[in-house]
């Protein structure tokens, strides 16, 4: 999801004079746009849709990570162990 300065770089003065433009963009590209003002950044405008996605992709990462780290401190627990906490047979 990299962003393309040439298409997803927005003033201000652009949003508030037509933002159903930037939306639509914001919806078709799977981008954010980033918003100026006065040359600087000031905001990022996301579909929901790709917010809950990234937000769902960061969740796992965070998890693997997590995991990955309770192995190296040799917190792991077998499957069936795992089972029998867990009530599975």
């Amino acid at each position: 999801m990299a962003i393309k300065f040439s298409e997803d770089v927005v003033p201000l003065g652009d949003l508030k004079v037509n933002p159903g433009r930037v939306l639509k963009h914001v919806v078709e590209a799977h981008r954010p746009v980033l918003v100026t003002s006065r040359g600087r950044g000031v905001a990022v405008v996301q579909s929901v849709t790709d917010y809950e996605q990234a937000d769902e992709e960061r969740a796992f990462m965070r998890a693997v990570v997590k995991g990955l780290g309770d192995i190296e401190s040799g917190q792991e627990v077998s499957l069936e162990k795992a089972k029998v906490r867990l009530g599975i047979s």
